[in-house]
């Protein structure tokens, strides 16, 4: 049992992120200049917090404690005079699922569209914040042996608060600033020094979204701080685990510095798609700093949740992007063949197919952009009722034909054939390939009929053969937030079970991220919010 719990934090209660007191900036909603809009600006609302005022002599100090959800002030008499204070932020959480591709694998290469759905595999990431004495910020992904700490002191920050060069939270940026990618160098240079040339190319890449984030949204001031990651999404394997991790430290660090409200049940769905928004474009910096020239659709579905229709015409332009508020929540088998495989290659193979026969590819193509339409058509027809059979069999049989037509492209693996064989000799459900294809994973929308014994003889099967399973679910949230990070887990701690870095570094594997701080597979567990359009 835990002995360092806390019953009382000391809070500043405008902090919370359940409360409606925060920055609320004014912008309109877009994908990195894309086509996605909501229509009018809300009115921009700086909160300036003040923390504490510091009391005379005789006179009532305030504490704030944090006990579950609600927030208690205990008022006593000082005898002493005190100076002003800003109290600590409690640690907090923020988690981002990950995503997977619905409809429309390499046809969208082709300027066609495709759909992508998040999935309830998921980062989650922990901020603790330090004594004031501390003055450095530490990094730590221990999923891919990542412990970088920098001196806050010592970073660039003379380069991005020049006039020039300074971002505001609610700014848009839709390229890095060479200036500002040069500053950082010297201070990722040194990071993991004796691994070797290909795993420090990994960790000077995740760093470098960290800091490029961290450096524009925060200030020499700002509080020593630790980020630790945890991963339940495989990493490499084409299911968004890079955009999730932005999309956590896009949100952490806009928390950090009150520039979001909520999320909170009663929260208008237009001041939650300005959080959504505001996050998902920090997040997508991150991921120019990992991949370059990113579509901007990973970041958008583990932002946002749920599914998004996009098609990107010109590589000169971000892409379009349309939100599918209504796609349902879908039970979903998500198995990685572990066979290697280099989406530059896949992608180079329909090229070259349409190069040698280009009437045929071409209608290929076309056909997969048919079947993206007609998925589209239906979840946002008016009349469309998610709990209805043939909704589920309609897009079921969407999910094949695409398989089949991706087949017929060349994209597909023996491994991947074998899930699908597996799949269809049990009855489970709708499998496809997912991805780039030539190995990676497949995905299986669950029938709704099938039995607990026949799913539960399915997945030993595919474990037998070397397969790697995940129960998950499709169409689910998007980025969350536990504040604080108390959780009630059936300890005995007060108030619940305070999740700190020892518990957090110390949980095994997937299960032991899930069993402590996950929101579980039907993203339900009491303390996460989120935001919801």
């Amino acid at each position: 049992m835990a002995t360092n719990s806390r019953q009382y934090r000391r809070v500043s209660i405008s902090a919370l992120p359940n409360g409606k007191s925060m920055a609320n900036g004014k912008t309109s909603l877009g994908l990195n200049g894309g086509s996605l809009s909501n229509g009018g600006p809300v009115q921009l609302i700086h909160h300036l917090e003040e923390g504490l005022e510091g009391s005379r002599l005789g006179e009532r100090s305030t504490k704030a404690s944090v006990n579950g959800g609600e927030t208690h002030l205990l008022q006593h008499r000082s005898g002493l005079e005190r100076k002003s204070s800003s109290p600590m932020l409690p640690a907090f959480m923020v988690s981002a699922p990950g995503k997977v591709i619905v409809y429309g694998e390499h046809a969208v290469v082709h300027g066609k569209a495709a759909i992508a759905g998040a999935i309830s595999l998921r980062s989650y990431l922990l901020v603790t914040t330090l004594s004031k004495s501390r003055r450095t910020v530490t990094l730590r992904f221990p999923d891919i042996s990542l412990d970088h700490t920098w001196n806050i002191d010592d970073l660039p920050w003379s380069a991005f608060s020049h006039p020039s060069k300074k971002k505001v939270y609610y700014d848009l940026v839709t390229s890095l600033d060479p200036d500002l990618i040069e500053a950082m160098k010297p201070h990722l240079s040194n990071i993991s020094p004796s691994l070797p040339p290909e795993t420090r190319k990994i960790h000077q890449a995740s760093a470098s979204g960290f800091l490029y984030l961290y450096l524009s949204l925060g200030a020499q001031t700002s509080p020593a701080s630790i980020f630790t990651l945890r991963s339940t999404i495989p990493i490499g394997a084409g299911l968004g685990s890079s955009a999730s991790i932005c999309v956590c430290l896009s949100s952490a660090l806009l928390l950090q510095i009150r520039a979001l409200s909520g999320p909170h049940p009663d929260q208008p769905g237009e001041e939650a798609s300005l959080q959504i928004e505001r996050i998902n474009r920090w997040a997508f910096v991150g991921e120019m700093c990992i991949h370059g020239n990113p579509s901007g659709v990973d970041n958008t579905v583990a932002s946002g949740g749920k599914a998004v229709v996009f098609k990107r015409e010109d590589y000169q332009k971000p892409p379009a992007v349309t939100l599918l508020k209504k796609f349902p929540e879908l039970p979903l088998l998500l198995v990685n063949t572990r066979q290697s495989r280099s989406t530059h290659v896949e992608v180079a193979k329909v090229g070259a197919l349409k190069k040698a026969h280009p009437v045929v590819t071409n209608m290929m193509l076309d056909a997969i952009d048919k079947v993206t339409e007609s998925a589209y058509t239906l979840i946002s027809s008016p009349s469309f009722n998610k709990d209805d059979p043939a909704t589920l069999q309609h897009l079921g049989e969407l999910i094949v034909i695409n398989h089949g037509l991706l087949v017929s492209l060349g994209v597909s693996h023996p491994k991947l054939e074998r899930i699908r064989e597996l799949v269809d000799r049990a009855g489970a459900g709708w499998a496809k390939l997912t991805g780039a294809g030539g190995g990676g994973c497949a995905i299986t929308v669950l029938k709704p009929e099938i039995k607990q014994e026949t799913l539960r003889d399915l997945k030993a099967q595919l474990d037998a053969e070397g397969f790697e399973i995940y129960e998950t679910i499709l169409g689910g949230d998007g980025v969350g937030v536990l504040w604080p990070a108390v959780l009630k887990n059936g300890s005995d701690e007060d108030g619940g079970e305070e999740i700190d870095q020892e518990k957090f570094l110390k949980a095994i594997g997937n299960e032991g991220v899930e069993r402590l701080v996950g929101v579980g597979a039907d993203e339900t567990r009491e303390g996460w919010k989120f935001w919801r359009y």
